[in-house]
């Protein structure tokens, strides 16, 4: 009973990811307005780098509610493992639900690459300003 306790209030902590989660979703899997091939309003590749910036701000409020969970920067190799889990079902799970559910959009290993390079951008970032905030510390 107390893991669960536990595990619910790391979900707390979790709440921005989980409202991001759901505008990936939504915002992966809505019907596009014909203005898509407009080039006033999108550019060829928009949506990979829609698809990168999606899962970059993901991965850093992952790691923002997991920081605020332990109150600590610690650098662990199991909650980076962690998040990139959560990257590659997100990010297939889109994938698998364009493919058979919302089938007016396209279902591309592309997008699920930029997925998963926002994520790794992420990481790094999180792997940089740990190092940075470590060697200030020792200063």
């Amino acid at each position: 009973m107390a893991h669960n306790v536990s595990n619910l209030k790391a979900l707390k902590y979790q709440r921005w990811a989980i409202i991001w989660s759901v505008v990936i979703l939504v915002l992966c899997n809505i019907e596009l307005p014909e203005t898509q091939n407009d080039p006033r309003f999108f550019f060829k590749g928009f949506d990979k780098l829609a698809h990168l910036g999606f899962f970059y701000v993901l991965t850093i409020l992952l790691f923002y509610g997991k920081i605020n969970y332990q109150h600590n920067y610690s650098f662990r190799s199991l909650t980076i493992f962690k998040i990139m889990m959560i990257s590659v079902i997100l990010g297939g799970g889109i994938e698998l639900l364009q493919l058979k559910v919302f089938t007016y959009r396209s279902a591309e290993w592309w997008d699920f690459g930029c997925d998963m390079i926002g994520t790794l951008m992420g990481i790094f970032s999180y792997i940089l300003l740990h190092r940075l905030s470590y060697n200030t510390q020792k200063i």
